[in-house]
């Protein structure tokens, strides 16, 4: 199960470099399976942006809460308004949403962000879109 994590968030880091030549790290914090609710667990990932870097359009099938940590991010989903966000500011998807922009704000200084996910067990956080 830990060498699937793995390999997920190298096809989401992957696809996020995908549209650019700057590069994404990506550093899952936490996952753990919420009783509450059966087949549904909550994920946690830091996202570290470099300067330029910009996101494929992508969907995440998932409840999903941006909170900026570092920098300015711009953030938009089809249909939405588009968002820039600095330190403190929290960016919402839904399950239906597909998140068109995400991007470093800056070309020259890094951002930072903590991403949470409320999802279907053992599901990607991840899905490419169009």
């Amino acid at each position: 199960m830990h060498n699937m994590k793995k390999f997920i968030l190298t096809l989401f880091v992957l696809s996020l470099v995908g549209t650019t030549a700057h590069a994404q790290t990506v550093d899952t914090l936490l996952t753990k399976k919420l009783p509450d609710a059966p087949g549904k667990e909550i994920q946690v990932i830091t996202v570290n942006y470099a300067p330029g870097a910009v996101d494929a359009i992508h969907r995440h099938d998932a409840h999903v809460v941006v909170y900026v940590l570092e920098g300015e991010v711009e953030m938009q989903v089809r249909g939405g308004t588009l968002q820039r966000l600095g330190p403190g500011q929290v960016f919402y998807e839904s399950p239906e949403d597909v998140h068109t922009v995400g991007r470093n704000a800056s070309k020259t200084k890094p951002a930072k962000f903590i991403v949470f996910f409320i999802k279907n067990e053992g599901a990607p956080i991840l899905i490419p879109a169009h």
